[in-house]
């Protein structure tokens, strides 16, 4: 996610990180030589390009504007959804942070159980950024968990679910014991079935794209006007249809790979969501509920982008 202040007038017009201008350069040069080469034809050689009216290439404009509004709005709704299920994510941990004291002593110092029921809360967070985001996690959730729940957590199909099982049994075992009350362990187990609930809205939101023939028929349009647009105005703009062609192209084509950034809100790009922070925030504050005084290093944003 790009963190940066608001950017001056001038400023605007030279930011290059978070800009998708990069990425749609290559079509904007090719639309720029285009219309340069149209306008070239018609200005020296009149008769060998027929002449076209730009009227209906203005509405298919309009239109084709419309379309990626919508398209746009549906992946940034992906894009918001996601940012909610992880912020009711660090939630549930801080919700279970507070009600798991009642797994302490009587004297109020730290149990065991708790310490263990939390550092698997850490590992799980761990574990849905690996599996949403593959990077180095996996170091970091085995040093965290026993042997045995670490193998069987390297061999399962879905890791994630190994480490709710453990925190599961820690219940289990405590209301077993007498530590906890009945009232007390379904309290704690609801927030263990929110942890579950976050991994399958993520993999709701990963596992599902926008339809492939929506895209399709969007990709199709943009590039069959921007590329048709200088023959459509090269005869009534003259050399000024050039800028006035890469300009629009560099708003549809722009607009068209802004939406396929936010479609992916778990992807390693600059325009997704920060989880690889989020994760850490989460370890910071559980660790700090545990007493822990070696605390991680809290996020921040490495040339305005916080991963």
């Amino acid at each position: 996610m790009i963190v940066r202040p608001r950017p001056h007038l001038l400023e605007l017009f030279f930011i290059i990180k978070g800009s998708i201008v990069l990425r749609i350069m290559p079509l904007l040069v090719f639309v720029a030589t285009l219309s340069t080469a149209v306008v070239t034809v018609y200005t020296f050689k009149p008769g060998w390009l027929p002449k076209f009216d730009g009227g209906p290439f203005a509405l298919l404009g309009i239109t084709l504007s419309i379309f990626l509004a919508f398209r746009n709005n549906a992946c940034y709704e992906r894009w918001w959804e996601a940012r909610k299920i992880w912020g009711e994510f660090m939630l549930t941990a801080r919700n279970l942070a507070r009600l798991s004291q009642i797994l302490d002593h009587l004297d109020g110092s730290l149990s065991p159980s708790r310490r263990q029921l939390l550092e698997y809360n850490i590992a799980y967070a761990h574990a849905l950024l690996l599996q949403l985001r593959p990077g180095d996690q996996l170091p970091k959730i085995t040093r965290l968990l026993p042997a045995e729940i670490a193998s069987a957590f390297t061999q399962s199909k879905n890791p994630p679910e190994i480490i709710l099982r453990a925190m599961e049994r820690i219940l289990i075992e405590a209301l077993r014991d007498g530590r906890i009350q009945p009232i007390q362990f379904n309290l704690l187990e609801e927030l263990i079935q929110k942890l579950a609930l976050t991994q399958a809205a993520c993999e709701r939101i990963q596992n599902t794209p926008i339809p492939f023939g929506y895209t399709l028929l969007l990709h199709r349009t943009a590039y069959t006007f921007c590329f048709l647009m200088p023959f459509g105005f090269a005869n009534t703009l003259g050399w000024a249809t050039p800028f006035v062609t890469a300009l629009a192209a560099y708003t549809l084509f722009g607009l068209d790979a802004l939406g396929n950034e936010l479609e992916e809100p778990f992807a390693p790009i600059a325009n997704a969501l920060p989880i690889n922070a989020l994760t850490d925030l989460i370890e910071i504050e559980l660790r700090e509920a545990l007493g822990d005084e070696a605390l991680p290093a809290s996020p921040v944003p490495k040339d305005f982008v916080l991963m």
